[in-house]
């Protein structure tokens, strides 16, 4: 079978089974705090955790654009358990970049088959590195090991028998950064509730709190030595995936803008946002995504262009919810109303980090950094 023939064979068995083990649970997942375990193994048995991870590792030797068409089918029926793809893809690509094969060989193709979980703490990170807060996180060498305490308010994707990876300082080493793996019932890691979501209930969502937890050599992604070169090398990927969340709550909402103006179009035809033109803007950040998701795929991704990207994704998933619960109607009101939860998961896209504020800091920072060169090359 050809890569085109695979690509088409995988999104086909992920919609049969987004359909028929999925969507029954989208309710449950949202109202309840329902953990889809079943749905995430069966998913990952079929090669849609691992899309972009080469058949050696377990993955099914395909493409980051794939995974996105996959993550996107996930997310027209439920956004959470999106959001729980993009967390276990996004670990996996983590690991393949890993310039340490120890812990590469240790997790990557349990990840990346859905047979091991794992989830991504990066959010703290991410922020402290746009310089928008502290990272809680410390951790001193002993040894070749690493010893780390602090605590993440919250991380999404976690159990005590997953994986977590997550980012520390060094003490006494100004802009020194180690990152881990470390699973949830390690000696020393404390899992705690979260306070009720308004939405993305359901995502395996916990305090994380680690208290001297000794973490050896051979669960360490990037080294101090390494920690720059390799965020450098998996940022615009992690960015990137997270637009098949937005892709898909906006597909379903389209669909519910049509199915309401079956009966009222001759009123809703007087809302700003029509579907018509959410579904032009949407084919234009589908394109945009599949060129950047070829050149993440090779390392050239340009990350100005990722970012905008992305932030162009959020707001058109706030524009598309949004027009969905207003062509509903009073229907689009009812808690058991589909679009009434996309709404909901829609501001989720938009605040989970990079949010959207934090999308714009750093557009603005590229930009601005980008001007003298531009003079310069004028001159």
């Amino acid at each position: 079978m050809n890569t085109t023939d695979s690509r088409t064979a995988l999104l086909e068995s992920v919609a049969a089974l987004v359909k028929s083990d999925l969507a029954p649970l989208a309710s449950a997942i949202d109202r309840e705090g329902l953990y889809p375990a079943g749905f995430l193994r069966k998913l990952g048995a079929l090669g849609g955790l691992g899309a972009a991870i080469p058949v050696e590792h377990g993955g099914a030797g395909l493409d980051l654009g794939t995974q996105n068409e996959i993550t996107t089918l996930v997310a027209r029926e439920c956004g959470s358990t999106a959001f729980l793809v993009w967390c276990q893809t996004a670990c996996a690509g983590y690991l393949l970049k890993s310039p340490n094969e120890t812990v590469r060989q240790r997790y990557l193709a349990a990840i990346a088959r859905g047979e091991l979980f794992s989830g991504t703490g990066m959010s703290n990170a991410v922020k402290h590195l746009s310089g928008i807060e502290r990272l809680h996180l410390k951790a001193r060498r002993e040894g070749e090991d690493y010893v780390v305490s602090g605590s993440l308010p919250w991380v999404s994707n976690v159990g005590e028998d997953h994986l977590i990876i997550v980012v520390a300082a060094l003490e006494n080493e100004p802009d020194g950064y180690v990152m881990f793996a470390v699973r949830g019932d390690a000696q020393g890691v404390s899992l705690h509730d979260c306070p009720d979501f308004s939405g993305m209930e359901g995502t395996g969502t916990f305090n994380i709190r680690l208290a001297h937890a000794r973490i050896p050599a051979a669960d360490v992604l990037a080294h101090p030595a390494q920690f720059d070169a390799y965020f450098a090398s998996i940022k615009p990927g992690f960015v990137l995936a997270q637009t098949g969340m937005g892709f898909g709550i906006i597909e379903a909402s389209l669909k519910t803008i049509r199915e309401s103006n079956i009966v009222t179009a001759h009123v809703n035809q007087y809302l700003d946002d029509q579907g018509e033109d959410l579904a032009e803007d949407y084919a234009r950040l589908q394109e945009s995504a599949k060129t950047l998701a070829a050149q993440a795929q090779a390392g050239q991704a340009d990350m100005l262009e990722v970012l905008k990207l992305r932030a162009a994704t959020s707001e058109l998933t706030l524009r598309a919810t949004n027009s969905a619960v207003l062509h509903a109607g009073a229907k689009g009101y009812l808690m058991r109303h589909p679009a009434q939860r996309r709404l909901r998961e829609a501001v989720f896209v938009a605040i989970v980090t990079p949010a959207l504020k934090h999308l714009r800091k750093e557009i603005s920072a590229l930009q601005h950094a980008r001007i003298p060169a531009e003079q310069a090359e004028a001159a």
